[in-house]
């Protein structure tokens, strides 16, 4: 090997000092060289700075320094040189000596190693044979193991296992077809296997699409067993509550949580899952109808075949063509026929759906169900939209709103949102409400015009149970005997009927959703019906003027029963709808049916009037200009009071004694106003003392009967004593006045307020320009009186004085009252008077204002 010999430094030192050239220079020279980098910028450099001959001179000096190096590589070298021949000489010496010594080693090894080599060659074939039975045997058992498995796949597709059969074949394709012995084998086998999976994938296919055929029919089976189950499950909870409907409890149940603990030992409809309402539904149909094995099968078996994503997408393509064809309403078959077959269909579908989203390993995910639900919801909200529409009977609103309010609870179970079925039953709630109205008044009208307004008779405690304690309309607490007459006819049962089967329905129809508070909404229609319905429908009856005053004292006595039925029918509402009855109590108005209550009595007032008109008629027999005063009065006023008498002993067992007070009263005040006309009246020009007498005899024995009457309203809180006589008294008071020794007293104001407080001072004048009676014992002390008595109004002067036509003695009080008035006379008022005394006038004296 040549060493590297380092130049001398020394020399190079000492020849780069003759050139010029620095040491630094020529050692960055020297590396350059060394490294053999370009000497390219050294040259440029030195050229650059005008001195080449230093770069020359380093260059020579490194030059004549490699060669001294060179010369001492070499010297070096030959003594190695000169070493290795000495050392090659020893060896050949060596080797001629070892030669017979190895030959010798070579001839007795050959003949060791000859019989050895012989076994060795014996022994490698023995091997050979060995490994190729062992390859034999092996592929034999490959063989037996792959035609096992083969034969095992044949059993398991002729058993119709499909599963195992592909079980068996992927393991033959996995452990087996890789190490195949033969070629033949292993074209078999890639030409078998697919062969085999297109068979299971066409078999499984065929079931899966008889699945798919068979669960319409179990989803409409099983969507019918879940409602009906929901039905059960509400009523019973209706009767544990104690409420006759059962759709109020289901709104409470929708409000629900789907989810709740469970015990072992409790019994809850509403807790469970899906295994209630498929186990009800196989117990009445067959078990394979409702199996979900085909389904899970296929799912698993293309799963296995490494189909799992393509039988997921199919098998929801086929369900929303399913669910789709399941929307389409027939045209030829009413929808209150079919809607039952309609939404079961649709209940079960979405029971199966949830059921194979929870058990079906993930054949179906959360948001497919979720579209699914939602193309479902937008469809029944369009179809009950469209129904709704064209619907014109309130009874079939409620139908098909209650099983849609069951279809709710069913999957409100299944955490299916239903809110958007519940908005289209709210925005329905007005158009139900009119048909149910509708349907009301014409109910009420027929009930109304079918009543004979005669007294209801009940001959069993059953009919006493139904018409009266139902509605809370009985007065007293203790059973009647029986037969009962109630102080009702049979319209009020009836209408009562009518009103509660109206809040029924109306809260049947609003309780879907969990609505709690809808007693203000409740209340709201049961006043439309009251107050429109059956208030307009009585005020029809009124108006038609068939009753007579039998008839209107029955409608009157309705009125009377008809207000305890509204308290009751509010309370019933209340209690319906699921609020304490004091708070129902403050928010309730006063009795709905004022209207009909005040026309009714208006028409049998007015009927009374009408027959003491008849008697009235009497009065042409009044001899007013009488030489004597009848003793026993005039005959009309026996005729009015037998009528009067046979009036309240009919009214006692109709009439309440309210409505009979404010009948009584109404008709002995028309009596009073009829006298006063009589004495106003054109027909009677004037009258004397004894016609005066006459009606003052008339007027105690009408002022008797309103005496004897009055024992019958002690009892009530709100009667004044006389109360019935005082309705006589503008008549009385007017006899009175014309019968008093001294009629000025009128003019007092103290007087008139306490005695003649009734009397209007325009009738006084009218009545007393009639008046004639040869003495002037009653009004001649009118004129007698220097002056009038203090307090007299100027409307009362006015009056008097502004009078047209007076007759002899109207004219001396006229005077008389003018002298007395004088200084009480504003100026003008007086230079008429003082003219009136100077030129006597028959025109009044101060005209009327």
């Amino acid at each position: 090997m040549r060493r590297k010999v380092a130049p001398d430094s020394s020399a190079m030192a000492a020849g780069g000092g003759g050139g010029g050239a620095t040491e630094a220079e020529q050692a960055q020279l020297s590396t350059a060289i060394r490294n053999g980098e370009d000497l390219g910028p050294f040259a440029r450099r030195a050229f650059a700075s005008g001195r080449p001959e230093a770069l020359l001179s380093s260059l020579r000096h490194v030059a004549r320094s490699k060669e001294v190096e060179i010369e001492d590589v070499c010297k070096a070298h030959y003594q190695d040189f000169m070493g290795a021949v000495d050392d090659l000489r020893s060896l050949l010496s060596d080797v001629d000596s070892l030669k017979p010594a190895l030959a010798d080693s070579n001839a007795a090894l050959q003949s060791t190693v000859g019989p050895l080599l012989a076994s060795l060659d014996a022994y490698l074939e023995a091997r050979s044979v060995a490994d190729n039975l062992t390859a034999a045997i092996r592929a034999a058992r490959l063989c037996s193991r792959l035609f096992a498995l083969l034969a095992r796949a044949n059993e398991h597709l002729a058993a119709d296992r499909l599963y195992l059969a592909l079980r068996a074949i992927a393991a033959a394709e996995r452990d087996l077809l890789p190490a195949a012995p033969h070629p033949t084998i292993r074209r078999m086998l890639v030409s078998v296997i697919p062969a085999l999976h297109a068979h299971v994938e066409r078999k499984i296919f065929k079931e899966f699409s008889d699945w798919m055929v068979q669960i319409r029919v179990a989803s409409r089976h099983l969507g019918q067993t879940a409602i009906e189950r929901a039905s059960a499950a509400c009523q019973r909870q209706a009767e544990e509550q104690g409420i006759r409907s059962g759709s109020t409890v289901a709104a409470a149940i929708f409000r629900n949580h789907p989810y709740s603990l469970r015990l072992k030992d409790e019994e809850d409809d509403w807790s469970g899952d899906d295994s209630d309402d498929l186990a009800a539904a196989v117990a009445d149909a067959e078990a394979s109808i409702l199996d979900l094995t085909p389904l899970y099968r296929a799912h698993h078996i293309h799963a296995t075949l490494g189909l799992e994503e393509r039988f997921r997408r199919y098998y929801f393509e086929n369900r929303k063509l399913q669910l789709t064809s399941d929307f389409q309403v027939s045209s030829l078959t009413p929808f209150l026929e079919s809607h039952q077959i309609f939404f079961a269909q649709i209940v079960g579908f979405f029971i199966v759906e949830d059921r194979i989203l929870r058990t079906g390993g993930g054949l179906i995910a959360p948001p497919d169900v979720d579209a699914l639900w939602e193309i479902a919801i937008t469809k029944m909200v369009s179809v009950l939209e469209d129904q709704f529409s064209r619907m014109q009977t309130a009874n079939h609103f409620l139908l098909i709103k209650d099983y849609v309010s069951l279809l709710g609870v069913t999957l409100h179970r299944y955490c299916y949102s239903v809110d958007p079925l519940l908005d289209v039953l709210s925005k329905q709630r007005d158009k139900y409400h009119d048909l149910l109205l509708s349907d009301c008044r014409r109910q009420v009208s027929e009930t109304l015009a079918a009543d004979k307004f005669e007294q209801m008779l009940m001959k069993t405690e059953y009919e006493y149970s139904m018409n009266v304690l139902s509605f809370q309309i009985q007065t007293s607490d203790i059973t009647p005997a029986f037969p009962y007459v109630a102080s009702f006819s049979s319209s009020v049962p009836d209408l009562c009927g009518i009103c509660g089967s109206f809040i029924k329905d109306s809260i049947s129809f609003m309780s879907h959703g969990g609505q709690l508070d809808i007693y203000p909404i409740v209340k709201k229609y049961l006043e439309r019906l009251l107050g429109e319905v059956i208030d307009g429908s009585i005020l029809c009856l009124i108006k038609s003027g068939g009753l007579g005053v039998s008839q209107a004292m029955q409608v009157a006595a309705n009125m009377v029963v008809l207000e305890q039925a509204c308290n009751f029918l509010f309370r019933h509402a209340a209690q319906l709808s699921g609020i304490p009855l004091r708070i129902a109590e403050k928010v309730r108005r006063g009795f709905p049916l004022k209207k009909s209550r005040t026309a009714t009595e208006e028409l049998l007032l007015g009927l009374l009037k009408k027959k003491i008109d008849d008697f009235m008629m009497l009065t042409d027999s009044i001899s007013w200009m009488a030489d004597s005063p009848p003793p026993s009065g005039n005959e009309y006023s026996n005729e009015v009071i037998i009528y009067l008498e046979t009036l309240v002993s009919t009214a006692l067992q109709i009439l309440p004694i309210q409505v009979l007070r404010r009948m009584l009263q109404g008709v002995l005040t028309y009596i009073s106003n009829t006298i006063m006309g009589l004495f106003l009246s054109d027909t009677v020009k004037r009258f004397n003392l004894n016609a005066v007498m006459g009606i003052d005899v008339d007027l105690k024995r009408i002022e008797s009967f309103a005496d004897d009457q009055s024992d019958l309203f002690t009892d009530s809180d709100d009667f004044v004593a006389n109360e019935l006589k005082l309705a006589l008294l503008e008549a009385r008071q007017l006899v009175n006045l014309l019968l008093c020794n001294n009629p000025e007293n009128f003019l007092n104001p103290v007087i008139r307020e306490r005695s003649y407080n009734k009397l209007n001072y325009k009738k006084v004048i009218t009545v007393t320009e009639k008046f004639r009676e040869s003495s002037v014992r009653l009004f001649g002390t009118f004129g007698t009186r220097a002056c009038a008595p203090p307090g007299i109004s100027m409307e009362l002067i006015h009056a008097l004085l502004g009078f047209p036509h007076l007759g002899s003695l109207g004219k001396r009080i006229k005077l008389a009252l003018a002298n007395s008035l004088m200084h009480y006379l504003p100026s003008t008022l007086r230079a008429k008077c003082d003219k009136r005394k100077e030129n006597p006038r028959t025109d009044p004296i101060v005209s009327t204002p």
